[in-house]
Formats: C-alpha cells, structure tokens, sequence
C-alpha cells in the first residue's frame, strides 16, 4: 500500500491502481499530517494547530480524538493510528517506501549528495525517479487543513531543488538533452526568475548546439529581472552567458551554493544517529530545538545539519546579546543582522523581508535570551508560512508545535574517537592511549571539553592529563535548571574551562581575561593596543584552543569569554583601554567616510561594529559623547540608528549636558531617536547659542532634517562642509523664492558646484545627494538620477534608494514611460522588502 501526497491524496493497492482516501475533509487532512510524520509520534498539540490552526475550537482534543476514531475505521488493512501520551502515530509498514513524500526526500537527498560526490550517473538516476512521484502539486486536495501551507511550500521547493540537481547531472552525463530541454522549459515557464533553473536551460540548449535561443533566454530572464526586481542577473548566470557568447558548453561551476552559514574548521566525528534524525525533524517541522548542556556541540551539529540541506539557510547568532540587558529590540536585532534586514529592532520588517521566502534560520544560543526569543520566533512562524527554525538552547523555547532533540555527552567510543582526532592534529601520529576512555568519562564525554583536553598533549601526556583531571573532579557540578540569567547557566562547561584555565601560564591567563573585552572578536592590532599583547601571547592561546584565528581576527567561544571575564580585577583598565582604542578608531574613521576610502572604511567599522557598540557602555559620559559624534556618519551611512538607539539613551541618562560637548550632546539626542522633549529642547538650545563653527559636519543636515532648521549655525571650513553648505543654500533658494528661470539658474550653479567638490573628495553620499538636486532642475534628469541610484546602491543605502527609485518612477510617468515607471516602483518595492522596509 502506497499513500500519496505529491498530488491529490490517494492510495495505491496492490494492483497499482489508486484509490482516493475515504472520509471527509478534516479526516483526509488529519492523515496527510499524520503521512509526512508516518512512523514518528506527532505531539497532540501539533496536530490541533495544524488541523485547527491559531484559533481551535473548546474540546479540540476531544474532536481531535472523534477525527483519529473516523480515521481508524476507513484506514485499511495493515495500517493503524497508535496512540502514547506522547502523542499519535501512524504506524505503516516502511514510511520511506510507504509514503511517496518521505521517499521523495530521502531519492532526493540521496541523488544530491550523490552530484556532489562527483557520481552524476547514480545522481541523474536517482533524482528521476524522485520526480517522477509527482503527479501534481502536493497535498493538493487537503489546501484548506492550517498546516498545508507551509508544508506544500516546503514541498515545492524540495522539487525545484531536485529539478535543479537532476538537470546539472544529466548535463554532466550527456543524458537525453531534448527531453532535459523540454522539462526545463516547462519548469521555466512557471518559475521564470529563478536564475539558476534559467541557467541549467541554457546549458541545456548550448550542449544541443542552440547557443542563438540560449542567449535569448539569457535576454529574456535579463529583462524579466530587471522588469519585476530592477535587479540584474546574477553572478552565475552571468558567466554561463559569458562562455556562451565565448562558443563554449557553460560548463556548470562546482560550488553552486553562497556560504551563508559559518564554516568548520574541523572535521565533524559522532553524532551521526543525532545528524539523521535531526535532519529527519528540520524537514518535517517549522521549530526544532536542540537542548542540552554548554559544550555538548548542539551549534557544529545544527550547522552541520544546516550545510547538507537544501535552500536557503541563515545563521542567528545571540551569544552576542546580553542577557541582562535584553528585550524584545535587541534579539530582534540580532535577527535583522542575519538576514540583511535594515532598522533594528522592527519585527513589522523582519516579516515582510520573510515573507513568501522558503528558509531555515538556524537560530543559536538562545537560553539566556529564551523568553524574548520565544514570542519573536512565534511571530515569524505564524506570519511566515515558508520559515523554518532550528533552534539551539539550554532548554525549550515553549511555544505549541515546537519538537525537541535532547543532546547529551558523546557515546563513549565517539568520544574517544573525538579526543585521538583532535590529539593527532597536535601531536602528530598520536593513535591512542589506554586511559583515553577514563579521561573521557572524567571529562563528561562533552565535546568542548574533549577538545580542550586534547590540545593540551602539546606539553603533557595523556596519564598527566587524566592524574590531573582527577584530581579536579571535585570542580565539576551538576548542571541545574535555576534562573537562566545567573552564571550558573555555564556550570558544567564552567567546570571544564576552569580546568583548561589552571593550565594556563599567569601571563597566558591574564591576556584570556583582558581579551574577554572584546566582542565579535578583534584584530592583533586591536589585541595590542587594548590588552598589551603581541602575536606570539596569541598565538599560545590558539595553540591552546582558548582562542579562534580566522579571516585576520581573533575570536573567543563566548562561553570561555564569560568565564574569562569572571577573572578579570575590577581595577584592571582593560574596559577604558578597549573605549579609547575604539573611539580613537571611530575618530580616525570619520573623516574618511567623507572621502574616496568610503566603502573601505565602512566594511572596517561594519567588522568591529559589536565592540564599537561595546565601547559606548566601556568610557565616562564625555567620552561616550566624543564617541556617538565620531560614529554618527557611520550609523548614518548603514542605517543602524534603530540598532543603537538602546545603548546610547543608556549614555543620554548618565550625561550631565554642558555647553562645552552641546554638539556632541545634539548628535547623541538624535541617535537616541528623540525628536521631541526636554534632551531636544536642550540641544537645540545648545545648537542655537553655539558661536563656533560645528566639528562634526553632519551635525546641521542630520538636525534640520530630523528635528527642524537651527539659524545661524556655522560650518566649517573644510572642502566637504562647503559643499554642504552650497546644498543648503540651493535648497534654501529654490524653498524661499518665486520659482523663475534666475532663480533655477542659481540653485543649479550652486549644485554644480557642491558637486564638483564633492566628487573631488570622492564621497559617494555627498555626490549623489548633489547629483538628486541637479535632477530636480534638469530638462533631462534621468541621467543624473541613475548616476545618484549607483552611488546610493553602492554605499548600501536602501531608505535612498528606495526613495529615489520613486522619484525616476514619477519621471517616467511625465514623460510617458509606464513600463519604466512601474519597473521601478518594483525595484522599490523589492528593495524595501529585503531592508525590512515599510511599504509605501
């Protein structure tokens, strides 16, 4: 007996005829649940949100119960829903070979990893016969059950995937090209924008001798792109027009998948049973969450996961996010940050960037933060029906339909196998030692643990190890469950770093516990300057597996980081060193961000922006002053002020304002996102008696446009400030004036000139901020326009870009261009969407 679901629900009998399902709509939909779970138990409240949805019925676990009771007297033979207080299971003879969903997924999967293995006879084979399951699209006549939705979503885009990878196969092979061509197209025509689906076409028709109709798909997906996203083709597809203008095959590149997931440095040992069965619960629930101890290697096993799934996969890091301080805006932000969402802490954006859009997030480090994390991630799955979420924590997030995996200590022959690995790698040839097991067992069988341990066979034995261990036993305590914002929350793990601590050489120690000041890592430089270290400290500390060295930073685990900061004296000047040295690198950075090193040093500031934030809480109120002046641009540029907005109203109430910072002070009012109330009353107050000229030049256009003009402000005298100034006065005379041709005339020789300066310091904003008003005066602006859309585009500015695709549209419907217009009011649209925008 066969059940499928890629179609309408039916049955096929021994005969191989189909049989529709017997029973009503809440019935059949009841088994087509229970089918993409067949052989696993689905908790009962599961299955009443997926048949009932947010809003059950009273009782629906009794109606719940009389459905399972008309589902068992239609069901036939040899097949029985089982009940536990778990929850129901269907219980069928072979669910991957029973069910054609679930044997889809495992053809599917297997024909990938076979393509990726360099076996694209065995792939091409594989996946044919996971296509030809379909008969339709899946789960077609149960659509109106809550739960179908997501699941079909989920579905489809496993076929596209499984469509993808059979036709790189057969290009690989040199399969039936004509019939490939035909699918293809017939794929195409329904998902005409997905790029790599339009470049396997085009190979196809290139390996048929048809480079002509080739390269007119190429035209066609160039036009469809820029028509419904104003967005051009991709790299990829790019270049498989490239070798075909070239006369070759386009050969399909090795890589095809963007690393959007954080990369191992080591190989992955043990946990395969957990790897399968967490992979099993990835694809056939929305929230997944791994629980267990620090150290047990719940985030390498969730990204190991992650790496060998299809689609899209984000990573959500809130080891970041402090727990003392954490609300809703500050996990939602850590969200934002993963997905390229722009404006902080709005979950409004977070939906709409989500929406439609099939991806997992694997969300990490979530028990010290779990509350917060929990109504966030509720919200995103209930809006967004294609989102899935794999979450690790120290326990339960707690929201209805959430499955958990437990993880505890390695199985003793994988710890084992884990510890001579990882000891091989420093003591080369190492294969083993008699007491491996004991010092395993003593270490909790915990991964982090292990690997420390192993590490530390550069300078002892194994018995000198395992002496030692045991005669620390006594550090280790039971991990508990009590208040999670407590530093008992790293008991066990604490356990073990406090273990790999006392091995450390005093000086060893003392850099560990300074460097805990860093967050999201720092440069050698950076390590210097702060903690007074050079290379070679560093370098025993990453020998020691203390620290990570990757991409030229430095990076502590954060639960090391949190022990490491418990060491630190009060009285050590680490925190006022780490403030200075960021603030001087703030300073540093300001002027250039109004130079033609813009983007540089804007990637610069972007890696060290966790620490710069840090700093703002790590200095006196002055200095915290000096430094939310000297970052303002920079919050400017990529529209972080909703991300910062927190800390520096922090600042704002340990301030004691005065004349002397007033501008400083203003700035601080404006990062805070204030607009109204006795700090602005104050500034302004600053900003008006001020005699000088302003030392930040952002100062007077970040102030008029977010609060209101201030007169008789002065600039400086620097090249840039100037041409700032020209803009002002352009706009002051085009807003004061009767609008006639002088008039024109003298805000369009200003900007001129505002330009010229701007492009001679080779400042981007500024350029094309001059560039939009000469627009405004032009006969022919849609030149200018283009030109200000790059350079916003190119400095990531997505609120400028969005604003300035709205202005060309409006040219465009002057001048009689609709098609144009509506092309970019959707590359608008779709440019708000991914920054998380608001609609207009």
């Amino acid at each position: 007996m066969i059940f499928r679901l890629l179609g309408p629900l039916t049955l096929t009998g021994a005969a191989g005829a189909p049989i529709a399902a017997a029973g009503g709509p809440r019935v059949r939909a009841l088994l087509a649940r229970l089918l993409l779970d067949a052989g696993r138990t689905v908790p009962v409240d599961r299955l009443v949100d997926g048949l009932y949805g947010e809003e059950p019925p009273a009782g629906a676990q009794g109606a719940l119960q009389a459905q399972v009771s008309r589902l068992r007297r239609v069901l036939p033979p040899g097949v029985a829903v089982e009940f536990s207080p778990a929850g129901y299971r269907l219980a069928v003879g072979d669910p991957a070979a029973d069910v054609d969903a679930l044997r889809f997924e495992a053809l599917a999967g297997e024909g990938a990893r076979a393509g990726a293995a360099g076996d694209p006879v065995r792939a091409a084979g594989l996946l044919r016969e996971a296509l030809g399951l379909w008969r339709g699209p899946a789960l077609a006549d149960v659509r109106d059950a809550p739960f179908a939705a997501g699941q079909a979503a989920r579905l489809e885009g496993l076929r596209l995937d499984a469509v993808e990878e059979w036709a790189a196969a057969e290009l690989a092979t040199g399969g039936d090209i004509p019939s490939l061509i035909s699918e293809l197209e017939r794929s195409a025509r329904e998902h005409p924008l997905r790029e790599r689906l339009r470049g396997l076409h085009m190979r196809a028709l290139g390996a048929a001798g048809r480079q002509a109709e080739a390269l007119g798909v190429y035209e066609e997906v160039r036009e469809a792109l820029a028509e419904e996203l104003g967005a051009d083709p991709s790299p990829e597809l790019s270049a498989v027009h490239l070798e075909l203008l070239r006369g070759g095959a386009a050969t399909p590149p090795p890589d095809r998948r963007p690393a959007l997931l954080p990369a191992p440095l080591t190989d992955f040992v043990g946990r395969d049973r957990e790897r399968e069965r967490l992979a099993s619960l990835v694809t056939a629930a929305r929230l997944v969450t791994l629980v267990g101890p620090g150290g047990a290697g719940k985030t390498r096993l969730a990204l190991e996961v992650g790496a060998g799934l299809p689609g899209e996969v984000r990573f959500v890091d809130l080891g970041a996010v402090r727990a003392s301080a954490a609300g809703p805006g500050e996990v939602t932000e850590a969200f934002a940050a993963a997905l390229g969402v722009r404006g902080g802490g709005d979950e409004a954006r977070l939906v709409t960037a989500l929406a439609g859009r099939p991806v997992l997030l694997i969300v990490d480090n979530c028990e010290h933060v779990v509350a917060e994390t929990a109504v966030l991630v509720r919200r995103l799955l209930v809006d967004c029906p294609g989102l899935r979420v794999l979450a690790t924590s120290r326990e339960a997030l707690g929201i209805t339909g959430e499955s958990l995996l437990p993880l505890g200590a390695l199985t003793p022959e994988a710890a084992a196998e884990l510890f001579v690995r990882r000891a091989a790698a420093v003591r080369p040839g190492f294969t083993g030692h008699a007491r491996v097991a004991e010092l395993c067992a003593g270490l909790d069988g915990l991964p982090l643990a292990v690997e420390l341990a192993a590490a530390r066979l550069r300078s002892l034995s194994v018995d000198e190890l395992a002496d030692g261990l045991g005669e620390r036993l006594e550090r280790f305590e039971l991990l508990s469950r009590g208040d999670r914002t407590a530093p008992e929350r790293h008991r066990t793990l604490r356990a073990v770093v406090e273990w790999s601590w006392s091995l450390l050489e005093p000086g060893e120690r003392d850099l560990a516990a300074r460097f805990a000041v860093f967050r999201g890592g720092a440069t050698a430089e950076a390590v210097a300057r702060v903690c007074g270290a050079g290379t070679g400290p560093l370098a025993s500390l990453v020998e020691k597996s203390l620290l990570e060295a990757r991409d030229g930073r430095y990076r502590m685990l954060e639960t090391i980081r949190a022990y490491a900061a418990g060491q630190l004296p009060d009285e050590d000047p680490v925190a006022a060193a780490h403030h200075t040295y960021y603030r001087e690198l703030a300073e540093a950075a300001d002027p250039e961000l109004r130079g033609a090193a813009q983007l540089e040093w804007l990637a610069r500031l972007d890696a060290e922006d966790a620490n710069l934030r840090a700093a703002l809480r790590g200095g006196g109120p002055e200095d915290g002053l000096r430094l939310v002046a000297a970052l303002t641009p920079y919050w400017w540029l990529r529209g972080l002020r909703g991300r910062v907005a927190a800390p520096v109203a922090e600042l704002l109430d340990r301030v004691v304002p005065t004349a002397e910072l007033g501008e400083e002070y203003a700035l601080c009012v404006l990062a805070a996102g204030l607009r109204e109330g006795a700090h602005v009353e104050r500034a302004g107050g600053f900003l008006a008696s001020r005699t000088t000229p302003l030392r930040q030049p952002y100062t007077a256009f970040l102030w008029s446009t977010s609060v209101g003009p201030v007169e008789g402000l002065r600039l400086g005298d620097d090249p840039w400030s100037r041409s700032l100034a020209l803009v002002g006065r352009a706009v002051l005379t085009t807003a004061t004036a009767d609008d006639g041709e002088d008039v024109r005339a003298a805000a369009e020789a200003l900007l001129t000139e505002a330009l010229a300066g701007f492009r001679a310091l080779g400042d981007r904003w500024g350029t094309a901020t001059a560039l939009e008003g000469l627009a405004s005066l032009s006969p022919d602006p849609l030149p200018l326009l283009a030109e200000a859309l790059d350079l916003f585009a190119s400095l990531g500015v997505a609120e400028d870009v969005v604003d300035l695709l709205h202005r060309r549209a409006t040219v465009h419907d002057t001048t009689g261009d609709p098609t144009a217009a509506a092309s970019d009011r959707t590359r608008a649209a779709d440019t708000a969407r991914r920054a998380g925008l608001p609609p207009r």
